[in-house]
């Protein structure tokens, strides 16, 4: 049955086995991304148990302008931010700073990004503030296209474009960075 029909079932029904659907289907996947983004496994399985209590208490709002899935990865990725803000104190972490960024970084190409070795990119990704690093993964690990991502992230799809190019541009700084540390080492 897909999402949707699910979903209507259960609005219409209260049918609890509708929404244990719902969850089987996406709580592995909410699980890991808390997991890739609060790096802890205890806070990823309390964000995942919050995130779909979240979902079960607005699941009548769900408007259906994107997919469910969109919907659902949404609520995770603003929870987790939400989660981080309040207990690192981080401040902004997706900042729109034209004004500050007189220079704009040349483009990287997205081959740059993926060529690197697991271990570079591993590190690459930790190293880069997560905004930057939830925008990449939103991207290139799951995929979504960027018209997703503006509206989860309730954005522009030009913001988001810049918001990447600029995450590329970091990432690729902190690969040198390493690699000159790496090249350092071995001489």
């Amino acid at each position: 049955m897909p999402d949707l029909a699910v979903i209507r079932v259960y609005l219409e029904t209260q049918a609890n086995p509708c929404f244990t659907l719902l969850y089987n289907r996406y709580a592995t996947k909410v699980y890991g991304k808390c997991l890739s983004i609060l790096k802890e496994e205890s806070l990823a399985q309390d964000a995942t148990q919050e995130i779909f209590l979240k979902i079960f208490l607005n699941l009548s709002k769900f408007g259906e302008k994107a997919q469910f899935s969109t919907w659902v990865y949404s609520i995770t990725y603003n929870f987790c931010i939400d989660f981080i803000r309040r207990n690192k104190k981080l401040g902004e972490l997706f900042t729109d700073d034209l004004e500050r960024a007189p220079d704009l970084p040349d483009d990287v190409h997205d081959e740059a990004l993926l060529q690197m070795e697991v271990n570079t990119l591993r590190q690459v990704l930790n190293d880069l503030p997560i905004g930057d690093r939830m925008i990449l993964l939103m991207k290139y690990q799951d995929d979504l296209p960027i018209r997703d991502i503006a509206l989860m992230l309730e954005k522009s799809e030009s913001a988001i474009k810049m918001q990447i190019m600029r995450a590329k541009a970091k990432a690729q700084k902190i690969r040198e960075v390493l690699e000159r540390n790496e090249t350092v080492k071995r001489a």
